[in-house]
């Protein structure tokens, strides 16, 4: 604990990836006291066309009592 999943647009590289995979662990680290042993973190590439139907909708407006940082675009 916590499993951290990341979902995106492709297109960054490997290397950006794990840019992005360290910094968020030690933020976790460091904000929450988590150890580097207890976390997981996962990206998962979504093409923009199912954008709406497998993110939007399902994991923000259908979860909204749990989303902290609201998207600024519509979801419909």
């Amino acid at each position: 604990m916590p499993h951290i999943v990341i979902k995106m647009f492709p297109g960054r590289d490997e290397q950006a990836k794990k840019n992005l995979t360290d910094k968020i662990e030690q933020l976790f680290i460091d904000e929450l006291g988590s150890s580097s042993d207890s976390l997981s973190i996962g990206i998962e590439e979504i093409e923009s066309s199912e954008w709406m139907n497998t993110v939007a909708k399902p994991e923000i407006l259908d979860k909204k009592e749990t989303i902290t940082k609201m998207p600024g675009y519509e979801i419909k």
